[in-house]
């Protein structure tokens, strides 16, 4: 019997945590809290040294914010895309000693890499605004920077690295079979293994998020459905240059409409 024929319906947990994700961004959408996403950087001061910014009350509010924020949208738009692997991992687990522990291990190394990659988010989002107030052409063409973003994962929709990635993820499998261990440690490793490449095809995609502001129920849907369909979909090897190609056509109409 193959690890695919093993595999159960996805566990109910699993739907739970992503239907709560959804449910709170819907509350931050409609109480406005959901652009602490892409807001938080503003609320640190820039007129001061970064080495003194960091030690701040309002840079730590700020990155609190954020950071609450960005466990929304791992759980809403990324759980989702790594459903397939977490589907396998909780049929296989189950057959050691003390799998709610293992499960959990897994689901915490996958969060701490993407957790990780929010935080670099956040320190760069903050660097990005400090240049923005100390360089007056790019402080009066604001949209540059969403520009330089959406191009920049536009491109990165055609790179080796995004196909490599993809492929791992496509296939859970045979990933599965290379990097299974029992126990919390084993279940910790392959979290975190799984979240390496998870975040090694979707970092760029997650990055609008933050970078190019697209902080709202319909993006965040968009994107959500983006990155699962080319993980799980029947044909998402075959969009994602058109992916690519519609990313560094915003891009061009945004530099178009902001020179």
């Amino acid at each position: 019997m193959t690890l695919a024929e093993r595999a159960r319906p996805v566990p109910w947990s699993l739907l739970a945590v992503i239907a709560a994700a959804w449910c709170a961004a819907a509350i931050g959408q409609a109480t406005g809290e959901l652009a602490a996403l892409h807001g938080s950087a503003h609320a640190v001061e820039h007129d001061y040294p970064l080495w003194l910014v960091v030690l701040l009350p309002p840079f730590w509010v700020a990155a609190f914010v954020f950071m609450v924020a960005w466990q929304v949208m791992i759980g809403a738009m990324m759980l989702p895309s790594s459903l397939p692997m977490m589907r396998l991992y909780h049929a296989v687990s189950g057959s050691q000693p003390r799998p709610f522990r293992a499960r959990l291990a897994f689901l915490g190394g996958y969060a701490v890499v993407w957790t990780a990659f929010g935080a670099v988010c956040f320190a760069a989002d903050v660097a990005v605004h400090r240049s923005l107030s100390g360089n007056t052409w790019l402080a009066a063409h604001p949209r540059l920077v969403p520009a330089a973003v959406l191009a920049g994962a536009g491109l990165f929709q055609f790179s080796s690295l995004k196909d490599r990635c993809l492929e791992e993820c496509r296939h859970p499998a045979p990933f599965l079979l290379r990097q299974y261990r029992r126990g919390a440690r084993g279940g910790y490793a392959l979290g975190r293994a799984h979240g390496m490449f998870c975040l090694g095809c979707c970092w760029a995609l997650m990055l609008l998020m933050v970078a190019a502001g697209l902080v709202s129920l319909f993006w965040m849907a968009a994107l959500a459905a983006v990155m699962f369909y080319e993980k799980a979909g029947r044909h998402g090897a075959s969009v994602t240059p058109y992916i690519g190609v519609g990313l560094l056509v915003a891009a061009g109409v945004i530099v178009a409409g902001a020179l």
